[in-house]
């Protein structure tokens, strides 16, 4: 599986690269900027591309930037975002896009290496991995969602951290047929056809929260 990588940082670039070829990736770039990044992933068209959001030059949001301007080059790539920060606008771009694997996961969150290269995976294979505190900022910059019932906004919050309707059910302690009977009532009033794929699911949530159902 071929990966690009976008980190500015060198020991923290030289560790990831270690991580994935350790883990049978193939790294084929790993960059340290934002201008080097576009080229890169268009260049290599790689099954998926691990990118920071603050590079140089301006330490910004070159590489959600980058990573956004390359789906529009070769659709559907995936993209794992890893970062320390949340940038809600070009992060809602990006994950509102309904067209391949995409990530966003905080740096300082991700608790093992096994959860990372799995997270990476996921995302390889068309996958939605979502950081529960990435999704808490997105929620907190669209409410209330006055059409929906507390429990329903519940399920929606576990809905949009990528969760399947049996996790859903067991953390709430109510069967799976409640948990199915409020997604359905969630999608309705949110004007979205139900869906029983997860990667769609979250896509629709973080869709909704942009103001594009």
């Amino acid at each position: 599986m071929r990966v690009v990588i976008a980190e500015d940082l060198a020991l923290l670039r030289d560790g990831l690269i270690r991580i994935l070829e350790a883990f049978d990736f193939e790294v084929v770039e790993a960059v340290d900027n934002g201008p080097g990044l576009l080229p890169a992933l268009v260049k290599h068209r790689p099954d998926v591309a691990v990118v920071d959001v603050r590079l140089p030059p301006t330490f910004t949001d070159e590489g959600l930037q980058a990573a956004i301007a390359a789906r529009t080059e070769v659709p559907g790539l995936p993209i794992l975002v890893l970062s320390q920060h949340v940038e809600p606008l070009y992060a809602r771009e990006l994950l509102t896009d309904r067209t391949g694997g995409v990530g966003y996961l905080l740096k300082d969150r991700v608790s093992n290496v096994g959860q990372f290269v799995d997270a990476v995976r996921r995302v390889a294979g068309g996958g939605t991995v979502m950081d529960p505190e990435v999704v808490s900022q997105l929620l907190a910059r669209r409410e209330p969602l006055g059409v929906l019932t507390p429990r329903e906004r519940e399920v929606l919050g576990e809905m949009a951290e990528g969760r399947s309707n049996a996790a859903i059910a067991a953390k709430l302690f109510v069967t799976e047929k409640a948990i199915s009977k409020h997604i359905n009532n969630i999608f309705t009033k949110l004007g979205m056809a139900p869906s029983d794929d997860d990667n769609r699911r979250v896509l629709a949530v973080l869709a909704y929260l942009d103001g594009a159902p």
